[in-house]
């Protein structure tokens, strides 16, 4: 008996331990809404000239402003420690609101995502800015653009355009920072998890299950 218990908590309890804290300090609940029901992005164009809804898709949101080129080291962050790991799945996409102007900029970033990465779930759009700095005030962040019309914060939009993130005193967040790498790798990728958690649970239950999420 007491070998059994010996044997149990140095192989066994240790492979439970690394399970639980592998799947993430959030996994198995549901990531609040900050913002219910954000508004879509209208006529706003893309580098292709389309437009892009969040209608019914899980959106990596973020707002470039016009030092994109500065701040390009962002985008790269956001693309290897989130966008490469998920970006097969159908249901997602990554989102940037770009100032009118900067169209040239934005392509070089795409260049050079594109010389490693398949870019095809990344799309800029263009607004003029001061359309921008309006849109932004409707999601209702504690947060704000810097003066460039832009922040190193990306969101999670869910599929019914709700804006989620941490509501916790202690624990509040609204957006994740691309600037730190190690933000991305824990409290964004654990918060991403539990939102592909939530359909993929839903699908399952609806005994819908599908390969997009």
């Amino acid at each position: 008996m007491k070998k059994n218990i010996v044997l149990f908590v140095l192989f066994i309890l240790p492979i439970v331990a690394y399970l639980f804290f592998a799947s993430g300090v959030n996994s198995f609940t549901k990531l609040p809404v900050i913002t219910p029901k954000i508004p879509d992005l209208g006529e706003w164009k893309s580098l292709k000239g389309e437009t892009v809804s969040l209608d019914n898709k899980i959106t990596i949101l973020g707002f470039s402003g016009t030092e994109i080129l500065k701040n390009r080291g962002n985008y790269f962050n956001l693309n290897e420690k989130i966008y490469q790991r998920y970006h097969d799945f159908k249901d997602l996409q990554f989102v940037v609101v770009a100032p009118l102007g900067t169209e040239k900029d934005v392509k070089a970033v795409v260049d050079a995502l594109a010389a490693f990465t398949d870019v095809s779930q990344w799309h800029f759009v263009f607004a003029k800015p001061d359309e921008i700095k309006s849109y932004f005030g409707k999601l209702k962040l504690k947060g704000n653009l810097d003066p460039d019309f832009g922040t190193s914060n990306v969101y999670i939009v869910d599929k019914e355009r709700n804006l989620r993130g941490r509501k916790a005193k202690k624990d509040y967040k609204e957006g994740y920072d691309t600037f730190h790498p190690a933000e991305l790798s824990n409290e964004m990728l654990d918060d991403f998890k539990v939102i592909l958690y939530e359909y993929r649970a839903a699908l399952k239950k609806n005994h819908n299950a599908t390969k997009q999420l």
